[in-house]
Order: C-alpha cells, then sequence, then structure tokens
C-alpha cells in the first residue's frame, strides 16, 4: 500500500508531505484545487510521461517520492529482489524531472531505467484516471477484464508464446525457401550471435559467482568495518578481549582442578575454546588483510554482468543457459551448412507450431468462456445496486473470422450490455450514456479487484455523471474495493465522500502572484463541515451539518 507521498515543486505544490492509511480514503475540494494534481504526480512516480510545463514556476526541477509497503511474497518484492533493489518488505519510488525536461528514476535510492519504475509501479498502483471507462469500448480492454477475472494470464501469454513460436518457424520456412543469398544471410546472423556468445567465454556458474564478487565488492567498507569490530572484541581491544578473558578463566581453572576432578572437563572445553578463538581470529584477520577496495575490478564486474544480462534477454534466455545457447546456435550453423534440414521437415516443424497454438489456444477460448459466463452474472448483479435495476451484461466470445487467430488467441471477446426491459443486448459504445459507462466500469471493478494483486487503487472522480443515492451506492461499493484494496479516490460528491475512512481536503491559496496548493486530513468535525460544503455551496447551514452527520453515522453502521 501507499504509505507516504511527498511532491516539491510541481503544478501548483511547492512542497506537500502526505501519509496515507490502509483503506478507503477520498480526497475532495473546490473545482481546481489541485485534487488531479496529486493523482497526476503519483502517476509520475510510477512512470508516467514527464512534462517539463509542469514544473512549479521559478522551480529548476520538481520531485515526487512515494513509499509503498507490500507484504512478503508480493510480485512487487519479488521483482526488486531479481534486480537486487529489495530492501526488506518496503519500497521508495523517486522520480526528479528538470526544468530541461531531463528526468531521472530511482527505486530505494538506486538509479533505474524509466521502463524499469513503469513496470514496477505498474505492480504497485492502478489508477483510474476521469476518462478511464472509455477505454472499456475498446476491445484490448475488455480482453484483459475478462482474462484478469478469469485467472487466465497464465494461459493467455502462453497462447502468446505459441502464435510467437508458430510464426518464427514461418518465417523461417518462407527463408529457407527463398534464395541461397537468403539462407546465407540467416548463417551470417547466427554466426554473429554465436560470435557474441564465444567472445563472452561465459564459464560455469560465473554468473553466480560475479553476483556473489559485486556484492563483496560493493559492500566493502561495510564488511571492513563490522570484520575489524569482530577483531576488536575476539583479540586487539585494550580494555579486555574475549580471548584475554578466556585464557584468564582457563588459567583459574587450571590451578584448582586436582582439587576436584568435575572440574576437568569444563576446564578442557576451555582450551578447546581458546584454540578455536584464536583460529577464528587469524581467520579473520587473513580475510581483513586481503580485504580492500577495488573500483575498478566493480566497474569490470558490473560491465561483465550487463553484458551477461544483456546477452541473455536478446535470446530470451536465463543468464546461466547462455552456454547452452552458444551450442543450439553451433548446431543450427550445421545443419544449414549441411544442408541436413530439409524444406520438408522445416514445414513439419511449423505444422506442429500450428497445432501447439490451436491447442493452447483452444484452451484459452473455453477458460474464457467459462469466464464470461460467471463475469456477466456478478457485473449484472453490481449493476442492480448501482443504480440500474434492468441492467444485464453479456460478454460475448466468438471465434475470430476465417480462424484468424493471433497472439491474443483465436476469440473475439465483446461485452453487450442491456439496460432497459425488452430491449436487446447492443455493444457497450451503443447503448450506455457515460453515466452509465462509469457504472458498468466501476461494477467490473469491484468484480475483478479480488483477483488483482495490485495492493492500491486510485479512482480519479469516475463518479463523473451520477448523483443521489447511486452517488452513495458507487461509494458503499468503492468501501467494499477498500476491505481487500487502499483505496484512493478524488470525488466532488459527498454522497462518495461520507463512506471513507480517511478525509483528505485540498485547497488553494493565491496571492495575487502566485498559487499554492495544500492538503489536509481532516478531523471529524472539519470533515462535518466539507461534508456540508459540497453539499449546501458557499453557505454552510445547520440543515447542511445535520445532513453531513447523517450520512456519516449512516455510513459507519
Amino acid at each position: 500500500m501507499l504509505s507516504f507521498i511527498r511532491i516539491k515543486n510541481y503544478a501548483v505544490i511547492d512542497e506537500l508531505e502526505l501519509e496515507f492509511r490502509p483503506g478507503f480514503s477520498v480526497l475532495t475540494g473546490e473545482t481546481g484545487a489541485g485534487k488531479s494534481i496529486l493523482v497526476d504526480a503519483l502517476g509520475l512516480a510510477l512512470g508516467d510521461r514527464a512534462d517539463a510545463g509542469a514544473i512549479r514556476q521559478g522551480a529548476s526541477r520538481a520531485e515526487i517520492s512515494a513509499l509503498f509497503e507490500c507484504p512478503s511474497g508480493h510480485p512487487a518484492i519479488e521483482w526488486l529482489r531479481e534486480r537486487d533493489l529489495d530492501d526488506e518488505d518496503s519500497c521508495s519510488l523517486r522520480r526528479s524531472v528538470s526544468a530541461e525536461g531531463r528526468s531521472r528514476a530511482f527505486v530505494n535510492n538506486r538509479p533505474v531505467t524509466l521502463q524499469d519504475l513503469k513496470t514496477l509501479g505498474a505492480l504497485l498502483v492502478d489508477i483510474h484516471g476521469q476518462h478511464a471507462h472509455q477505454s472499456l469500448l475498446t476491445g484490448a480492454t475488455q480482453r484483459r477484464v475478462l482474462d484478469v477475472f478469469g485467472g487466465l494470464e497464465n494461459p493467455a501469454r502462453e497462447t502468446a508464446g505459441a502464435f510467437a513460436a508458430w510464426q518464427t518457424a514461418a518465417t523461417e520456412l518462407k527463408a529457407q525457401s527463398n534464395s541461397a543469398a537468403d539462407r546465407s544471410s540467416r548463417l551470417e546472423l547466427l554466426r554473429f550471435e554465436l560470435g557474441e556468445l564465444e567472445a563472452l567465454g561465459l564459464e560455469d556458474a560465473e554468473p553466480e559467482h560475479l553476483h556473489a564478487e559485486r556484492k563483496r565488492l560493493a559492500n566493502v567498507d561495510r564488511l571492513m568495518q563490522s570484520v575489524s569490530a569482530a577483531l576488536d572484541y575476539l583479540d586487539e581491544s585494550e580494555s579486555g578481549s574475549a580471548h584475554s578473558a578466556l585464557v584468564k578463566a582457563r588459567r583459574s581453572l587450571a590451578e584448582i582442578v586436582e582439587h576436584d576432578t568435575a572440574l576437568a572437563e569444563p576446564s578442557g572445553q576451555l582450551e578447546t575454546a581458546e584454540i578455536e578463538l584464536r583460529e577464528a581470529a587469524s581467520t579473520l584477520l587473513r580475510y581483513r588483510d586481503r580485504l580492500e577496495a577495488n573500483p575498478e575490478r566493480l566497474e569490470i564486474v558490473n560491465n561483465r554482468l550487463n553484458r551477461i544480462r544483456t546477452l541473455a534477454r536478446r535470446h530470451g534466455v536465463d543468464e546461466s543457459r547462455l552456454p547452452e545457447t552458444a551450442e543450439h546456435l553451433r548446431d543450427r550453423i550445421n545443419e544449414l551448412d549441411a544442408g541436413e534440414q530439409s524444406l520438408a521437415a522445416l514445414s513439419e516443424s511449423v505444422d506442429q507450431a500450428a497445432r501447439d497454438y490451436r491447442e493452447f489456444a483452444g484452451a484459452l477460448s473455453e477458460g474464457r468462456k467459462r469466464a464470461a459466463a460467471s463475469l456477466a452474472a456478478e457485473v449484472s448483479c453490481q449493476l442492480k445496486e448501482l443504480g440500474l435495476p434492468h441492467g444485464a451484461l453479456r460478454v460475448a466470445v466468438d471465434s475470430k473470422p476465417g480462424d484468424a487467430g493471433d497472439a491474443t488467441g483465436m476469440d473475439r471477446i465483446e461485452f453487450e450490455v442491456r439496460l432497459n426491459p425488452g430491449q436487446p443486448f447492443g455493444p457497450l459504445s451503443r447503448v450506455a450514456s457515460g453515466g452509465e459507462l462509469s457504472r458498468i466500469g466501476l461494477a467490473l471493478e469491484v468484480v475483478a479487484t479480488g483477483a488483482s494483486p495490485i495492493p492500491t487503487y486510485v479512482f480519479d472522480e469516475v463518479d463523473a455523471g451520477i448523483g443521489g443515492g447511486v452517488a452513495e451506492i458507487v461509494g458503499r461499493r468503492l468501501r467494499q474495493i477498500a476491505e481487500r484494496r487502499q483505496v484512493l479516490c478524488v470525488t466532488h460528491l459527498a454522497q462518495v465522500a461520507s463512506q471513507s475512512a480517511e478525509h483528505y481536503r485540498v485547497t488553494k491559496h493565491t496571492d495575487g502572484s502566485t498559487s499554492r496548493a495544500n492538503v489536509l486530513c481532516l478531523s471529524d468535525e472539519e470533515r462535518v463541515d466539507e461534508l456540508s460544503r459540497m453539499l449546501g455551496g458557499i453557505e454552510i447551514t445547520e440543515t447542511a451539518r445535520a445532513h453531513a452527520q447523517e450520512m456519516i453515522e449512516r455510513a459507519s453502521t
């Protein structure tokens, strides 16, 4: 979950720090106060495109920092560990944008690429903007929603991989069917790729050893400090070391052991301990003597690891499997050189790849059809509670025309809705208005969040186009999502805000030449005042306050 955000010199914000808690939190304020700017700033920290024009006037750069707490085993933590960026169960993101347009990104205070920041951000936060529900009109979004709801992401990836393998094999068959010059070009590419791997000269278990060496070289100062401290405690302290104390203890027993044989055993144990302590001290002393900072070697190790990682990514394999990849390339070169792979054999491999693709795509289709029925039923129930009593969703999963499969499978998926009795089901784009589309999107989010590992959801005025009792139901649904996820919502509706556990008010102040936005976490009394303002306008009446208090009390029951 998002626990802290710091924004400096961004738009109308000069400097702002906010702490967030789990559950449902809302941000309210007058139009133009800067509510959505907070969402935009968070998006920048998560890897969104930077705009130098958003830097506060007169400032040289803007900086946004966000701190997240993730449960152990969360995909974001695993992602960090794979890249040696982890810091226990916390994760800090920082983005700096200069007035010249230069951007820098950091994860746990270590520089990363913008793509890495964006990938990690997608694991931590899902932002639903003011126009996010418009994306529901696209087939790609509808397919993604269905796959996430049905837990079909892995089958979808397997289908995409099988399609890629099929296309690769088909492309190779076409290449082999062309002139010898084409075959020569293929050999040239394979030999170039093999030459890169042979020049790398990767040895067995070398990546593992290099990673270990990099950790040691990067932490020389800490290792030297800790080893020296250990030696000081063991044998080098002038105020009394463990060795001197052990010797004194052994001598004390040696002087009296003849008077009681029961002391022979502990006396012998002290002698053994003295020997082992001397050996440990000698080992640590030799280790310290060998330990020295070597930035040149660290740079060499980093460069070699980067080269290994680059080639591993290029070939789509684990670093340790690069030697196997080289062997595979040699085999392919030998096959092409000797002309052993006939067109008939290659044609059969294409046919097999096509069969594999259809098997994966067929299984994916079956899963989608099962998930479609469940998704439609659950969303239809939510629509009735969101003020669409006759609303119903149907998820059509049809075969693409002409058996035209692609990386997404062989299905054409379309969400169809019926909002009035006697009306036929129709595409969302033709049947649903803006407000209805918002509610359909919210119903999908309520149903789908349980299948998503993302811990924080941000809703930026997704309640646009609704009001009254429906707005209160929307607030309840957002609070329902917050039972499993952290939910932050920018809203202009008191009915939604009254359902929150935490309430923040965004205000903007101006001195005639500059404007500044500020955010305040409201107390119970301030919250009543804010809800009264949202209900009654500029003048807050006792009637409005009573209504606001009643809304809060009703939401808490």
